[in-house]
């Protein structure tokens, strides 16, 4: 019975995960396009803006894949 508990928590905690990878995707590409309409536009936008989303949603996204990952070598042994 125990052991039916856990596997749920897992599987939620990863489910949670796998929608915030989603969501930082989405995130990514809404902004891109954002900035690929204001540089058509001619009014490129800050590269500090541009660097900083990009490293905070991609760091978020790289976190995730390394609990991820460590879970699975967890579950493993």
């Amino acid at each position: 019975m125990d052991r039916i508990s856990n596997r749920s928590k897992r599987r939620s905690v990863t489910r949670s995960l796998t929608r915030y990878v989603v969501f930082s995707i989405m995130m990514l590409l809404i902004y891109t396009s954002i900035a690929l309409y204001f540089l058509w536009q001619e009014k490129p936008l800050d590269p500090d803006l541009t660097s900083g989303v990009f490293q905070f949603f991609g760091g978020e996204i790289v976190i995730c894949g390394l609990i991820k990952l460590f879970k699975l070598k967890g579950e493993r042994q």
